[in-house]
């Protein structure tokens, strides 16, 4: 089903807004505690380092030529009608600043070309309508020029954080991460009892002692699941465990590092290094072979910057990040596993694309070749709604919040609809974030589609 190109709606959601950031949070991850004093001259100074730093970034303020090209690509513009939601015109509020404090027209002429002060009436529209955007990239893809509006997106929420600006799911979830080790806040203690759990479930189901290691030094893997596999997408931390039973490769988890997942990537950039740098501590204390991410779309993006955020993996055998599906189609390939396909013939099997993984994670083939090496019935979604133009599910980015739920399921109908179109009964997915938002935006628009992992299809398919 093609979406209607919306009747422009000004303002249409320029009251949906996430809850701000609360200051015991931002102590944690040492942003200011409130707004700074002199801040817009604090955010203008940022703004100018972020320009020096990144050239990308000066070369995306200079060349768009509007033309509007990203609009109707956009499910966020396509499910709200707020204009302000078209990535050219989100964008724009970022440019109508730059041109006013860094071009010589806009500091000689301002508003007569389009050149804006950066004042409260502006801050909050930064605030608003740059966390209605999920960072997915889809525009991306379809610009003329090239210009990443997620790295523009990933500036201004840079610069409003700077100034104590942030909003509480995202600075939330960093601050759980400091303290603990997870997005979830899960002490060691919790992991380990649920470890323990999912190793009885693993029992009951197969008869087998399938263990889900805990802390094991030397293993020749740690394995950096999204924290939310442990204690919600349980299936797939179980197909985690069959394959490597079935393999019998050496694997633990970590107490210390049990969280993929790195919320940086929506807030700053010192967040995101501190969080990547966590991963590497915690192999570096169990003394592994290889860290594989887990099912985790911005996980896997994050990880993929991990030698410029905190220098080469070169203690390691495996001196390189790897995706477990990169690792899962290696040993298909190599006939490590023994399949049952037809154990997954109660569904007819489709596949969403993560934003990340997809567009910035080079991960394409693999699920789908997973998929269909333990699967009799795969269906795809439509050719322009997959791969490298995927639909968001609606929550990436930081969004995965309920007071923006109808940002959320506007965004996400697309990627619904899409779905609805193939008649699967279970989509398969590898990020933690669609998989949270996937089954809320499926009931809201009616759609009878279970979701799950890759792994979750694999586990079921394997034959011990």
């Amino acid at each position: 089903m093609d979406l209607p190109i919306p009747d422009i709606r000004e303002d249409a959601t320029a009251n949906v807004a996430c809850h701000p950031a609360k200051d015991k949070d931002l102590k944690w991850i040492a942003l200011p505690l409130a707004r700074v004093p002199n801040w817009q001259q604090k955010a203008i100074e940022k703004f100018a380092a972020l320009l020096r730093e990144y050239k990308s970034l000066q070369v995306y303020m200079d060349i768009c030529a509007r033309c509007g090209a990203c609009a109707e690509k956009c499910q966020f513009y396509l499910g709200t009608g707020d204009p302000n939601n078209m990535p050219v015109a989100r964008a724009e509020l970022m440019r109508s600043v730059y041109r006013r404090y860094f071009t010589p027209e806009g500091r000689m002429f301002g508003a007569a070309v389009d050149a804006y002060d950066l004042d409260e009436a502006m801050l909050k529209k930064w605030y608003t309508y740059f966390y209605q955007c999920s960072e997915c990239r889809r525009c991306s893809v379809f610009c003329p020029y090239g210009v990443d509006t997620a790295e523009i997106t990933w500036a201004a929420r840079e610069i409003m954080a700077s100034i104590g600006v942030a909003t509480k799911y995202v600075t939330e979830v960093i601050a759980k991460v400091y303290q603990i080790g997870n997005n979830l806040g899960i002490p060691p203690p919790a992991w380990l009892d649920n470890c323990q759990f999912l190793e009885e479930e693993l029992k009951a189901e197969t008869g087998k002692d399938i263990r889900v290691p805990v802390d094991v030094e030397g293993a020749e893997v740690l394995l950096v699941p999204p924290s939310a596999d442990n204690f919600a997408n349980t299936n797939t931390m179980m197909g985690y465990a069959k394959l490597f039973h079935a393999l019998g490769v050496s694997w633990t988890t970590s107490t210390y590092a049990n969280e993929a997942g790195n919320f940086g990537l929506f807030l700053n950039y010192p967040s995101m290094k501190k969080v990547n740098c966590r991963i590497l501590e915690g192999a570096r204390r169990l003394r592994v072979k290889r860290v594989i991410w887990g099912e985790c779309g911005h996980a896997w993006r994050a990880a993929l910057y991990t030698d410029t955020l905190n220098g080469p993996l070169d203690f390691l055998e495996v001196p390189h990040p790897t995706h477990i599906c990169q690792y899962t189609l290696e040993m298909l390939r190599r006939g490590a596993l023994k399949i049952d396909k037809s154990a997954n013939d109660d569904v007819l099997v489709t596949y969403h694309d993560p934003c990340n993984p997809a567009r910035a994670g080079q991960l394409l083939e693999e699920p789908r070749e997973i998929l269909r090496a333990c699967c009799n019935k795969f269906v795809e979604m439509r050719g322009d709604t997959i791969r490298e133009r995927t639909f968001c599910c609606g929550a990436g980015g930081g969004l995965l919040t309920d007071e923006i739920m109808p940002i959320r399921m506007s965004g996400g109908k697309p990627r619904a609809e899409a779905c609805r179109a193939t008649g699967a009964t279970f989509m398969a997915t590898i990020c933690a974030i669609c998989k949270a938002q996937l089954p809320e935006l499926m009931k809201h628009w009616k759609v009878e589609c279970a979701i799950g992992g890759v792994h979750e299809l694999l586990g079921k398919s394997i034959v011990f």
